[in-house]
């Protein structure tokens, strides 16, 4: 199987793996369901995979790799046409908003897992996960460096919490709030990144 071909049967055995898992849990997910979904053979799951905890894994994997090139996209996309490294976080908030609209099973999914402690992908999802918070980690730490925002602020822990603040904001909205716009959104969680809430004006230089 050429390696193109490889990666799209790949792709869709994700898909159907984490529609299943997002409808009936992982334990009740059999392999010949997300087969059936998939549109493959059965055979096919463990050609790719060796089991149905590897599928999970690399889903993972590939799920949380996903978000976290869109977030270094589009803080690249920022820096790259002048704007300043908040402009670039604000831009990340933007994508990861997007990025949750685009795959809401999944993001439920990777939510949920971040909670348990017992899951054989454990040390997986803490090191995927670990690469998409050094994302925003990198950026924060750029705009200190700017003097954009303050040297006293704690960038691991600045950069979890908007991280978390993304995604647990965004599957509420979605869960209790769906009329709303990803730009609407967007907005209110930008102005709590830039400092606006109360009506403070926020900007280059801002200090937090």
């Amino acid at each position: 199987m050429s390696t193109t071909r490889r990666q799209a049967t790949r792709r869709k055995l994700y898909a159907a793996a984490v529609t299943l898992i997002a409808e009936q849990g992982f334990s009740a997910t059999t392999v010949d369901e997300i087969a059936e979904r998939a549109g493959v053979a059965k055979g096919t799951v463990y050609y790719n995979f060796a089991s149905k905890n590897d599928l999970f894994e690399e889903l993972l994997r590939d799920g949380v790799g996903r978000l976290r090139d869109a977030l270094r996209q589009a803080a690249t996309a920022v820096v790259a046409r002048g704007g300043s490294r908040v402009d670039a976080l604000d831009a990340m908030i933007h994508a990861g908003l997007t990025f949750i609209v685009r795959y809401p099973s999944f993001t439920q999914l990777y939510v949920a897992e971040l909670w348990r402690t017992n899951r054989a992908w454990q040390d997986t999802l803490t090191l995927v996960r670990r690469e998409a918070v050094s994302v925003v980690e990198e950026v924060l730490a750029a705009a200190v460096a700017a003097d954009e925002l303050s040297d006293e602020i704690d960038v691991p822990l600045t950069a979890s919490a908007l991280f978390g603040m993304v995604l647990v904001a965004a599957l509420d909205w979605q869960a209790f709030q769906p009329e709303r716009s990803v730009d609407d959104v967007h907005a209110a969680l930008s102005r709590l990144l830039q400092g606006r809430v109360g009506g403070a004006l926020g900007g280059p230089g801002l200090r937090v």
